[in-house]
């Protein structure tokens, strides 16, 4: 993939294992929201393909690739004056077609259950904390029920709390309901506690992909972002000090 001279992903190949979390990490520049692009279908790759469940993702019509893939970009602008409940409705739309069965409440019911946002979903979007509008966004996405999750920096913008917030509820969706998901994050302590596998890039290559033990290793590390990382364990937890420079 170039934009203009500058070749932004090259050669990458990598097959995501299914109902676990796989975070992409890298410098600002390395790639990452062009994969996450090129998988959802968002980007044309010049060349190679994206395989999903054994089928060219090219090969899918929009309506049956909805039902599969999900995705919730860095920036969600709505221009409607919504509130929670019927954002998260949208989620049914390639079911639905816009005229809600009772089983389509129903899912969007538990959604917004599952995202904890039972108290304010009765409330417009634009009255809400960003980390409330970013759950409420994860909520349509849930309610869009597919095997698939792409995500591109889902905790922009979040104080720790909701980022925290996020991440759990991204893990349960792995654990509880087998969901595969996929995500850029910036924040390498995240991606090292709630990770099953890391995708590091590099000036638009694939350098490692591993279980998260496997990544989360000071040599990696600062292959990766040009930095020394220092590994602290702590029971199983893994974390990333790049402070002490």
């Amino acid at each position: 993939m170039k934009y203009g001279p500058t070749v932004v992903v090259n050669d990458v190949s990598l097959a995501i294992p299914k109902g676990k979390v796989t975070s992409l990490i890298g410098s600002n520049g390395a790639g990452k929201s062009t994969l996450l692009g090129v998988i959802a279908r968002l980007i044309d790759p010049e060349s190679g393909a994206i395989i999903l469940n054994e089928k060219n993702i090219k090969e899918y019509k929009n309506t049956v690739l909805a039902k599969q893939l999900a995705i919730l970009k860095q920036a969600n602008h709505i221009n409607l004056k919504l509130t929670v409940e019927e954002l998260v409705s949208f989620g049914r739309f390639p079911y639905s077609q816009g005229r809600l069965t009772p089983n389509d409440r129903q899912i969007v019911d538990e959604a917004i259950h599952f995202l904890e946002l039972d108290d304010i979903k009765h409330k417009y979007i634009d009255e809400l904390s960003g980390g409330q509008q970013q759950r409420a966004y994860l909520a349509m996405v849930v309610a869009q029920d597919t095997d698939y999750i792409l995500l591109d920096e889902p905790l922009n913008n979040l104080d720790m709390k909701h980022a925290v917030q996020i991440m759990k509820t991204l893990k349960r969706l792995s654990v509880e309901k087998g969901k595969t998901v996929v995500m850029v994050i910036h924040d390498i302590n995240f991606a090292a506690q709630y990770s099953d596998y890391i995708a590091a890039l590099k000036q638009g290559k694939l350098v490692y992909f591993d279980t998260t033990d496997n990544i989360i290793e000071p040599t990696i590390l600062k292959n990766v972002f040009d930095i020394n990382f220092e590994i602290i364990k702590n029971n199983n937890n893994l974390i990333c000090n790049y402070f002490n420079q």
